[in-house]
């Protein structure tokens, strides 16, 4: 079965929300003298049809409304409404939206410790991914996101290497200019040989078609919403890891918000891959299935080629730490919890140096 994301705006969704019943919904006649009502203006970079904006997105601002008894509405701003991608922290911490979904690694030195979600690690759905980011930032990162309430953050799911032409070996990536996602993605790029170049995903078609790049790192779920699946023929099956996200809301509209509503917020986003079901294992799954169909090649390298890759990641790690520990930052330990965080949970970090265990 071919999947297709719905198409209705976002506007028509929300205007058709029912207060439902349920543990966590406010009974109305529970409310106090003024309602106790707010609204969340809600922002994000994904496009409006993507599985990310009609499996998750949605679904959750429609959980607060219905779990809320009404007192919760929500507006969504998707897309480039209010910023690029790379602005939507900032929107959201200056207040432009209430709350938001942001690409951490698409600012480069704004969040150094955080880069260790970027690490490449084998998860697949995201809500494996969320909570080891949320277990990860309640033991390293808090410090990073003075002035925000932090909902949750997460290292995506892995991201693997789509080019135009097929990569079977270090050898055959060398030279090879590659879209990167940011973060420790791009010290991984380079370590084998590549060359990295950071550009708008919704340039990288063009920028494949002209030859301008040769490939892109990047998730599965990004391949079809950006039109990838007709340039990016080939992908080579090797765990890259991803970006470092997550989901923040304003720390204005975080201390107006009432008390009661906050335990709503929090139940309903901290990790919202398990309230909606959105960006399961499955859902990667489909997508691979649906793009072999479609007649992307994936190659999958043999043991000891696959080894050299990651030794090649590991390298990245001891590098980056080595770097960050000389200002002062606990690297190391960042690296030694995320990998213990994904052992817990059946993920292999395979930028773990070996001999740190």
């Amino acid at each position: 079965m071919r999947m297709r994301s719905l198409r209705l705006p976002s506007a028509i969704l929300l205007a058709c929300l029912f207060v439902a019943g349920g543990i966590g919904t406010i009974n109305p006649s529970d409310l106090p003298e003024d309602g106790g009502r707010m609204s969340i203006n809600f922002s994000t970079w994904h496009l409006h049809d993507s599985l990310e904006v009609q499996t998750v997105w949605l679904p959750v601002l429609q959980a607060l409304e219905e779990r809320s008894g009404g007192r919760i509405s929500c507006n969504l701003f998707d897309v480039g409404a209010l910023g690029s991608g790379p602005d939507h922290y900032e929107i959201v911490a200056s207040g432009r939206s209430d709350m938001g979904y942001a690409t951490l690694t698409w600012t480069p030195g704004r969040f150094p410790l955080s880069d260790v979600l970027s690490l490449p690690a084998t998860i697949e759905g995201k809500e494996t991914a969320t909570e080891i980011g949320r277990a990860v930032y309640g033991r390293a990162l808090r410090g990073e996101f003075a002035g925000v309430k932090v909902l949750e953050v997460n290292p995506c799911v892995n991201s693997h290497l789509w080019t135009n032409e097929p990569v079977e070996t270090i050898e055959d990536v060398a030279g090879l200019r590659i879209r990167t996602p940011g973060g420790l993605q791009t010290r991984c790029i380079e370590a084998l040989g590549a060359v990295p170049v950071f550009i708008p995903l919704d340039a990288v078609r063009v920028a494949m078609e002209n030859g301008t790049i040769d490939g892109i790192v990047t998730c599965p779920s990004m391949i079809q919403p950006f039109g990838l699946d007709g340039v990016a023929r080939h992908c080579t099956l090797v765990t890259f890891g991803c970006v470092g996200e997550g989901l923040f809301m304003n720390q204005d509209a975080w201390e107006r918000t009432p008390e009661d509503l906050k335990g709503i917020i929090e139940e309903v986003c901290e990790n919202p891959y398990r309230t909606t079901g959105g960006m399961t294992k499955g859902t990667y799954d489909s997508i691979i299935a649906e793009l072999n169909e479609s007649g992307v090649v994936f190659t999958s390298l043999p043991p000891e080629e696959e080894a050299r890759w990651h030794a090649a990641f590991s390298n990245v790690t001891r590098e980056w730490v080595a770097e960050l520990e000389a200002e002062g930052l606990p690297a190391r330990e960042a690296v030694e919890i995320f990998n213990e965080e994904c052992e817990k949970r059946g993920v292999v970090c395979v930028a773990f140096p070996p001999e740190w265990r």
